[in-house]
């Protein structure tokens, strides 16, 4: 069970041996790592079960490796979106081995894998192409545990601000709360060496470039975005989770964001989201795993009638990816004008 998606196992990894599951995309949405928030957004999960399912083709048709089996039609056989004739929010992948950290004394302890093979990287990486408002790169800055020279900068960075190289990131992944680590910390943690911390980076900047062009075709910037990544039964990198969506990724349209941002700044700029900060911040001084117990407040519902437009902004784009009208939502351009008025 998951804040956005469930996932049924068909068949338990065992050894170097992949299992079988099946993701069900739920309607839910999480922001700011609360899990299940108030209000379901309609046609949500099966939009990003579409999206992703077209960002694994096109990631395979480049030559990558996935964990993609492919998406369950009405009739329960897998397919490829060029197969479907309605839209599904049910995604078939391969599944790997997880060793999930030990939380004690209040630290989390990873052990030292023995083999790669059939197993969860414990990492989220992430590209930035630009550092837009919101980003935490401004609240690391302002800690003091990045410098703009890492972020190839030679000045301190304004909001929206392109970067000339794609900045490399990565953050934990079995985690309460994603903690941002150097490459350095990453490869120790996760049991990796050199050439393998070279494969990621290198994995992560090609999934960016297919990730550029597929949301080019709907008039987006890819602002930023982040991939999981597994290893399969022989030992191979390969993309796993899900990509390219809305959840994953930082989208604009003309400066305007299309993503879980909206939400995440509806959230952001309420009494709630300052509780939450404050919850993480002291948990984590006092060594407390979950946070969530020290929170003051509930998320609240979304304002009137934002439901509806970020809906629109999941399926107008799932149309545009997949180049037909699986959906019936305005055009993307529609749901930005609508969002404009309703913000302003």
């Amino acid at each position: 069970m998951g804040s956005v998606k469930d996932l049924e196992i068909l068949k338990k990894p065992d050894g170097d041996n992949l299992g079988i599951g099946r993701f069900k995309f739920s309607d839910d949405y999480s922001v700011m790592d609360w899990g299940k928030m108030p209000d379901p957004i309609r046609y949500k999960g099966a939009s990003l079960c579409m999206a992703g399912g077209y960002c694994f083709e096109r990631a395979e048709d480049d030559g990558m490796n996935t964990h993609y089996r492919g998406l369950v039609n009405k009739e329960g056989k897998v397919v490829y979106t060029d197969e479907l004739d309605k839209p599904t929010n049910v995604m078939e992948v391969d599944l790997v081995r997880v060793f999930p950290p030990e939380f004690k004394d209040g630290k989390y302890h990873y052990a030292n894998r023995q083999s790669i093979n059939n197993s969860l990287v414990p990492l989220e990486v992430i590209y930035r192409n630009y550092l837009p408002k919101g980003s935490s790169v401004f609240r690391r800055l302002e800690r003091g545990e990045i410098s703009y020279g890492d972020l190839g900068l030679d000045h301190y960075p304004e909001q929206g601000e392109k970067l000339d190289n794609p900045f490399l990131d990565v953050s934990t992944k079995l985690e309460e709360t994603d903690r941002y680590l150097d490459w350095g910390e990453a490869q120790k943690l996760a049991s990796l060496n050199n050439a393998e911390v070279d494969e990621i980076k290198t994995t992560l900047l090609n999934t960016n470039n297919l990730i550029t062009k597929i949301a080019g075709k709907a008039g987006l910037v890819n602002e930023d975005g982040k991939i999981e990544l597994a290893y399969n039964a022989d030992g191979e990198l390969m993309l796993v989770d899900v990509m390219g969506t809305l959840d994953e990724c930082r989208f604009t349209y003309e400066g305007i964001p299309v993503s879980k941002e909206i939400a995440r700044e509806y959230y952001r700029n309420s009494i709630w989201g300052n509780d939450v900060e404050n919850s993480k911040r002291v948990a984590k001084e006092m060594g407390i795993k979950d946070w969530r117990n020290l929170c003051r407040s509930d998320p609240p519902h979304l304002g009137e009638g934002l439901d509806e437009i970020i809906s629109n902004m999941y399926t107008s784009t799932a149309n545009e990816f997949l180049g037909r009208d699986f959906f019936d939502a305005p055009k993307l351009k529609e749901v930005i004008e609508d969002y404009k008025v309703w913000v302003y």
